[in-house]
């Protein structure tokens, strides 16, 4: 069993996520957000406690992501593709495409892309040109556990830092 290291940026100690606390139209639907990226968890954590006017802190996981492949109901977005815009514009639409997954992972809709989606789901641009502005940008990660039992299961608190 490989074991990877994920992060949770937000403003307090995170010891047993509840996956179904989250709000619901977020890019992969209502479930319990972490990355692979310390340095994406850490700015999310900055945003967070700037809102909040609260600390920055970083909750830190073992994530048993090789078992969650092999035994849950998993998407994986490779890309900034049709596939992956679609499942965003309908998630932020209000529809709950993810409830048929387990676990998410891929880009996320961030300050690099937003636009594009946004302006594609105005309708204001086309799925061509959004695809290719899309394509400019290499996905950043995101991973999204939508089920409880995959976290209890999966997912094994390491500690939280203050930043």
């Amino acid at each position: 069993m490989k074991m990877i290291t994920v992060y949770h940026g937000g403003t307090e100690p995170v010891k047993h996520p509840l996956c179904k606390l989250g709000r619901v139209h977020l890019d992969f639907g209502q479930g319990f957000y972490l990355t692979d990226i310390r340095r994406q968890a850490e700015a999310w954590a900055a945003i967070t406690a700037g809102r909040r006017n609260m600390k920055p802190m970083l909750n830190i996981y073992l994530l048993d992501r090789e078992t969650i492949l092999k035994e849950a109901r998993c998407k994986i977005f490779k890309a900034y593709d049709i596939e992956w815009l679609e499942f965003i514009v309908a998630s932020r639409q209000g529809h709950n495409v993810a409830e048929k997954y387990d676990y998410i992972e891929g880009g996320i809709a961030d300050d690099r892309v937003i636009d594009t989606v946004n302006l594609y789901m105005a309708g204001l641009m086309d799925v061509n040109t959004a695809l290719t502005r899309l394509s400019m940008h290499s996905p950043n990660n995101q991973i999204c556990i939508l089920n409880q039992d995959i976290a209890d299961k999966h997912l094994t608190y390491y500690g939280t830092e203050q930043l």
